[in-house]
């Protein structure tokens, strides 16, 4: 018997660095048109560092990859990016240098791998932005169990990064302080508090009769740390119905034309601004919101089916080509006051109540929005949650505001105005190339309640945290809303005891969960929220010095 040959495709020579040399890479999107767009801001900050490397620490950046034919130097598939890391020498130091959105699993299962210092590099700039980023790799690596260093900068001319890049250079890692985070454990008095007693009953209930969480195609944008394992979700009592797009494609063939041209009309009634025009490629058509009115129908009847508490739609590397955005959608269903959609028996499906939407099927949002509008319903409370990204941050008359920005999902409920207050505008054709409004405006004043779930192994972490929104002046608000993403809702706040640089040091995501809570009543949805996570089988984790007495 003959010797069995395994023929495998011939591997590339790593390419080795000499002394005082640095490999860069730069990750990028999937979709070209976003890769291109982004790239002039990519080339400016690659030249910076290329300059600060060699002016202040005698280091040459050496690129692993070549920009491309077709104008930039993303990588952009996975396939791409397991192939320039493997060609990389395995003990060399890279530097992921991020100024815009990236699929972290271009390249992140190739990191992980990598035996030299890994250092993730991100322009704090709201513009595409690095920073979202950069958190959504650390989110990545974190939950791949991967070590390696963070670090951001405004222009990367400050000390804190010539600091940090010296220290990382010198050392092979980097390390910041993340004391604003204290875990609490079940023994803690919080549990023997009242509210912590209404938590722990709905931290019990969901236990014994679960949150099913419905998610059309469950990984989106390369957020891996956005998927959580199937044994973390049964053991905190929430488990995924998988539900896949090509159905809710079907659910919106079925919707009849005058049940869509009703549900658009009630909107339009109810004061909200869609800024019509006339062509698709750029503007926004009444016939793109028809669609979405469509997909709001499909999306409440499949909650009904499969009796689902939350709902989420991967959309965007699945439906682009197919649909126009499921923003309005989303925003929508996750409003209370939403337009009357009835099951097969003609009752009307979760009269008054919002369905937690959860926008990018990112599971580390799903967990506490679900959670919380199952606790804020326990207490009488508004219930509407979102996420948003973290997208960008500067001060304004001595404070610092966060910029917390989403792709047009935010519920009525959290804009200034609710339904009569909301813009609807298209969305940008480089990333919807088929449309669709968004749920546009600025969000509300009011203290918040935040909070974002990862997973380490099998155990899920919960950081809670709270905060207050500001309606800033309009100058300045428009100042903000034109530096990132103009089309889309915004929230500026500010974190309690949460700085800008120890959000950066220690989130697990680029996103962020928030839910509106009255201030009498904060200190007591917190401490519930508390107990409730502990209940659940959750390690917690309060930021900024939360009072739980």
């Amino acid at each position: 018997m003959s010797a069995l040959t395994l023929q495998l495709p011939q591997a590339q020579t790593p390419k080795s660095l000499a002394e005082r040399e640095v490999f860069v890479i730069a990750n990028g999107d999937l979709r070209d048109s976003a890769n291109q767009n982004c790239w002039p801001v990519q080339a400016k900050f690659e030249a910076k560092l290329a300059n600060v490397l060699e002016t202040q620490f005698g280091y040459r950046m050496r690129r692993a990859h070549p920009v491309k034919e077709s104008g930039h130097g993303f990588i952009s598939s996975q396939r791409e990016g397991s192939d320039i890391i493997a060609g990389i020498d395995p003990t060399a130091p890279i530097i992921v240098l991020m100024t815009a959105w990236q699929y972290s699993h271009h390249i992140a299962p190739s990191l992980v791998h990598h035996k030299g210092p890994v250092l993730l590099l991100a322009n704090f700039d709201g513009t595409w932005p690095g920073l979202v980023g950069a958190l959504c790799m650390a989110g990545t690596l974190n939950s791949l169990g991967k070590t390696y260093s963070r670090l951001w900068s405004e222009n990367f001319d400050d000390d804190f990064f010539y600091t940090g890049l010296q220290t990382w250079l010198e050392c092979g890692e980097l390390k910041h302080d993340t004391s604003y985070l204290q875990e609490i454990t079940k023994d803690h008095p919080v549990m023997q508090t009242v509210a912590g007693q209404q938590g722990q009953q709905v931290g019990e209930h969901i236990l014994k009769n679960k949150e099913i969480m419905g998610l059309f195609d469950m990984f989106c944008m390369g957020m891996m740390n956005g998927v959580f394992p199937q044994e973390s979700l049964a053991k905190v009592g929430m488990p995924i119905e998988a539900l896949s797009q090509s159905a809710l494609l079907h659910e919106m063939s079925l919707v009849p034309q005058a049940m869509k041209e009703a549900c658009l009309q009630w909107y339009i009634d109810k004061g909200m601004t869609f800024n019509f025009g006339e062509d698709p490629a750029v503007e926004l058509t009444r016939e793109q919101v028809l669609e979405q009115c469509a997909m709001l129908i499909a999306m409440v009847k499949f909650t009904d089916r499969f009796g689902l508490t939350s709902v989420g739609v991967q959309y965007q590397q699945g439906l682009k080509d197919c649909c126009p955005a499921s923003d309005f959608a989303e925003g929508a269903i996750g409003s209370s006051e939403r337009f009357p959609i009835s099951n097969d028996h003609g009752e009307v499906i979760q009269p008054g109540k919002p369905i937690p939407c959860i926008n990018e099927v990112d599971m580390g949002t799903a967990i506490p929005q679900t959670m919380l509008y199952r606790l804020l319903d326990s207490f009488n409370l508004p219930s509407e949650t979102t996420l948003h990204d973290i997208r960008w941050g500067s001060e304004y008359e001595g404070t610092f505001y966060w910029d917390f920005e989403i792709s047009g999902s935010v519920p009525f409920e959290h804009i200034k105005g609710g339904i009569a207050g909301a813009i609807g505008h298209r969305q940008p054709p480089m990333f919807f190339p088929l449309g669709g409004s968004t749920v546009s405006g600025q969000c509300k004043a009011g203290r918040f309640i935040w909070a974002r779930a990862h997973y380490e192994g099998t155990d899920v972490h919960m950081h809670i945290g709270t905060g207050t929104a500001f309606e800033l002046p309009h100058e300045e608000f428009h100042r903000r809303l034109n530096s990132t993403n103009k089309e889309w809702p915004l929230m500026n706040c500010v974190l309690d005891g949460v700085g800008r640089d120890d959000l950066m040091a220690g989130h697990q995501s680029n996103h962020i969960s928030v839910a509106y809570v009255p201030e009498q009543d904060i200190d007591n949805v917190v401490k519930a929220f508390v107990a409730q996570s502990l209940t659940q089988n959750m390690r917690v984790h309060v930021a900024g010095g939360i009072n739980l007495d």
